[in-house]
């Protein structure tokens, strides 16, 4: 946090909010499109949020990166009660050019005039949005989200992060896997299935494996009003979960080479920036596993796929 109170008031002297442990430099290695990165462009890292160009890479100076932050939710301020003042009473016009104080002005019930309902309604004009209304460089991330949503490929659902994904999205996922599974079948690949529950156990024994995605694990620890006696993850990768079995069916070469495939969804509570299709705490997924008797077996495998 850049300081160290979330709720400003005229009262506060910024300066002295300033967090000192706020600002933290950490090198790293990153892919070669890096260098095309210009001073001033704002970049996302996948599972590291955004960041800034503060300065472009040279050669003699590093790539520079600023991590922009993406800010606290905003709470409740307990501001004083102010009280809307009626608006001050307006002259009547009689209608033949003279006007009176309304306090002053005495109808009787049988000369009251009934407005009909298609006058009082005449100024209400309703309006339908057809097209959209963002535009790409003007707005990008809502100009993504109409795309998708108008063009019912997509539709929000009360969890963020989920999405429903209409036939129309889902008809591009059909084709894809029928392109796909055609073609891996052809390598002698099978398809398979495994439960998307993982026993915190398996999770433990493979820690360094799955210690990027360690805090986007979605746990289940109750049954009911019964709390389990060992937590169950939600499958964020499927490695926990084959890999113990792959060892009990392969006990010797003949049993290689060993080739699966798994179509199936995968859950990882992401924190930072849901964006449908892009970043979603579910979302559809193919994963190939193989095992060979040799490494070269592996690449060309890897490869070919």
């Amino acid at each position: 946090e850049l300081l160290t109170k979330s709720i400003i008031t005229p009262e506060d002297d910024i300066e002295k909010l300033i967090n000192p442990s706020s600002e933290m430099t950490r090198l790293a290695i990153g892919e070669s499109h890096f260098e095309n990165v210009k001073k001033g462009q704002i970049i996302q890292i996948l599972r590291k949020g955004l960041f800034i160009c503060e300065a472009e890479q040279g050669l003699t100076q590093n790539l520079i990166l600023i991590e922009i932050p993406l800010g606290t939710e905003k709470k409740d301020i307990d501001n004083k009660k102010v009280t809307k003042l009626p608006d001050p009473v307006k002259p009547l016009s009689l209608g033949n050019g003279k006007t009176t104080d309304c306090n002053k002005l005495k109808i009787s019930e049988s000369k009251m005039i009934q407005v009909p309902k298609a006058v009082k309604n005449d100024d209400k004009k309703k309006i339908t949005k057809l097209g959209l209304s963002a535009t790409k460089e003007g707005d990008f991330s809502l100009w993504y989200t109409q795309v998708l949503t108008k063009s019912e490929m997509l539709d929000y659902y009360p969890i963020s992060g989920c999405y429903v994904i209409r036939p129309l999205a889902y008809f591009i996922w059909e084709k894809i896997q029928g392109f796909f599974d055609l073609e891996i079948k052809k390598m002698g690949v099978e398809n398979c299935y495994f439960p998307m529950f993982v026993p915190e156990s398996a999770l433990i024994k493979e820690k360094e494996h799955i210690d990027d995605f360690a805090p986007e694990v979605a746990w289940v620890t109750r049954a009911g009003n019964t709390d389990l006696a060992e937590p169950i993850a939600i499958r964020p990768t499927s490695e926990t979960i084959m890999y113990p079995v792959f060892a009990d069916w392969i006990q010797s070469y003949r049993d290689l080479p060993l080739r699966l495939n798994q179509w199936c969804n995968v859950v990882r509570w992401e924190f930072k920036n849901p964006t449908p299709f892009i970043r979603t705490r579910e979302f559809l997924w193919q994963e190939g596993h193989s095992v060979f008797a040799e490494k070269e077996q592996a690449t060309k495998e890897a490869y070919q796929a």
